[in-house]
């Protein structure tokens, strides 16, 4: 089984971006000789616990403190940006880190509407189909009639990923013949209906001979079941304020969830966050076989945050052993 990190490089209570992105490369480091396969990087904005915005920048910075991992983005939101200039900085960061580097593309804008008035996102209509096949010929061979190309980029064919939480995503993925990654650890209400669309409708391209999905799980290990769903509150509170219209940098760790937030709305959190793998090392490992089975990912992509770094490290090195021992879905 592959496994591989998602990371929102996550600013803590009390801490400053500075230490977010210390924190984010310790956490590669980690992952780069733990048998992790990607690490990858997500663009949000306008958000004071996500350290991420400058994704390619973010990038960059990662790939050239590990050695081995793949690193990438998960992902750019493409209606910010212009498919020229993304494919130039991938390009770029392909020819400083040669096969390393991953491009994943999400439709949000990554933000609410006054972010989307911010990045100018919207201002050619809802051309996110076109904008990926545009941006997919600048990556892949030169070609001598075009008036524009991507120097660098052309030619690199850094890979590109189709992420998504809807139907939408893994169709567009399957017509394109794509790698699919569906964000169900937040928004898994469409999971099973993505996974068969995209696997029905997948047509075989130059990229690809056959689907290939990567699903995304909270995971948070620990020594003991209660200590794990401890740490995890801080994730729960964030998911609960980001909810109530208020978010902002990661809180500690609470005792008693339901008094902080609300039982109604911890239930919704809950259900929300439901692909998650939480407690010992043994009961994230039946957790994490159980959701294998059931869904077949050809790669799982781990999230979780938590306040403390030792913690969260731990956890990462808890999995990446569970998931080592693991085998893909008959």
């Amino acid at each position: 089984m592959q496994y591989s990190i998602l990371d929102l490089a996550t600013v803590i209570e009390g801490q400053t971006p500075i230490q977010a992105i210390a924190n984010t490369v310790a956490l590669a480091r980690l992952a780069d000789c733990s048998g992790y396969n990607r690490y990858w990087l997500a663009e949000h904005h306008n958000m004071a616990g996500i350290a991420s915005a400058a994704t390619s920048v973010l990038i960059g910075h990662v790939a050239g403190q590990t050695d081995r991992i793949r690193v990438g983005a998960g992902g750019v939101m493409l209606p910010n940006h212009a498919p020229l200039a993304i494919a130039e900085q991938f390009g770029t960061l392909d020819a400083l880190y040669p096969g390393r580097i991953d491009l994943g593309l999400g439709r949000a804008p990554g933000g609410d509407h006054a972010v989307m008035r911010a990045m100018r996102a919207g201002q050619r209509g809802d051309s996110f189909p076109q904008d990926v096949v545009e941006l997919l010929g600048y990556l892949g061979d030169a070609d001598p009639t075009a008036p524009v190309q991507a120097h660098p980029g052309q030619g690199s064919h850094v890979p590109v990923w189709m992420l998504g939480s809807s139907l939408f995503g893994a169709q567009l993925a399957a017509h394109l013949g794509l790698p699919y990654a569906f964000a169900s650890h937040f928004a898994p209400d469409a999971l099973e209906d993505a996974i068969a669309t995209y696997r029905a409708s997948f047509r075989p391209s130059q990229y690809l001979d056959r689907p290939y999905f990567m699903m995304a799980v909270n995971v948070f290990a620990a020594d003991t079941d209660a200590q794990a769903a401890y740490l995890r509150t801080s994730q729960q509170q964030a998911f609960a304020r980001l909810r109530s219209g208020n978010p902002g940098k990661l809180p500690p760790p609470v005792r008693d969830i339901d008094a902080t937030i609300g039982a109604g709305l911890h239930q919704g959190v809950d259900q929300a966050l439901r692909i998650s793998a939480v407690g010992s090392q043994m009961t994230v490992r039946r957790q994490l076989s159980d959701m294998i089975d059931r869904y077949a990912p050809d790669e799982v992509l781990l999230t979780g945050q938590m306040f403390d770094q030792d913690e969260r490290q731990t956890s990462f090195t808890l999995a990446a052993e569970v998931l080592s021992d693991l085998p893909l879905a008959a």
